[in-house]
């Protein structure tokens, strides 16, 4: 299987191991949420568009991811200032931002089938506890696909919602995004029942 959202590419960081760069993703998204100062929190965010850059990922792409992340952040700001106060509300959409950029830049450089097949290996010595490797496998890739699948959401949702001329309504955009991604739980779940994957 390949990630729908995979930009094949022969730079560093589509050469790096995949178990690696999980790792620093670990390592990105840990730091985000251990920071609270808007400056580091901007510092990180600079540091992972600058591994876009590292990448060679084509500015077509990345504008499209970014601009998807940028306007689930804004309608977030909106709430959370409306409900903690605007330094909070920066706190939160900078994480997000970080977050999600460094996920989907993991998602564009890294073949789904190369994390499934990292993380199996590594949770191989897990099994004698009675893990399931595969199970573990299955998850990473269904995580990967859920990045990329919700950021294509958005971009859609906020596609329709500039045809509609209804751009800069926030619920123009939340009321469908949430429809859409419940929806696209269900799918997801059905999925993995029709497999066995639901069952203890």
């Amino acid at each position: 299987m390949n990630g729908g959202g995979y930009e094949p590419g022969s730079s560093p960081v589509h050469r790096a191991r995949a178990g690696l760069k999980l790792l620093m993703l670990l390592l990105v998204t840990v730091t985000v949420f251990a920071v609270r100062s808007p400056l580091w929190l901007g510092g990180i965010g600079l540091a992972v568009l600058g591994g876009y850059v590292l990448a060679r990922v084509p500015v077509r792409r990345s504008w499209r991811v970014l601009r998807a992340i940028g306007t689930v952040a804004v309608v977030l700001f909106g709430f959370q200032s409306w409900l903690q106060g605007w330094d909070t509300a920066l706190v939160v959409c900078l994480r997000l931002v970080a977050t999600l950029a460094a996920a989907n830049l993991f998602t564009i450089t890294t073949r789904v089938e190369d994390l499934v097949a990292a993380i199996e290996r590594a949770a191989r010595p897990l099994r004698r506890f009675g893990v399931r490797p595969e199970r573990l496998g299955l998850l990473a890739g269904l995580t990967v696909r859920a990045v990329t699948a919700l950021s294509a959401i958005a971009e859609e949702v906020r596609e329709a919602a500039k045809a509609r001329g209804a751009e800069r309504s926030v619920t123009g955009f939340a009321v469908p995004f949430l429809v859409r991604t419940l929806n696209h739980s269900d799918e997801l779940g059905e999925a993995l029942a029709a497999r066995g994957e639901g069952e203890v």
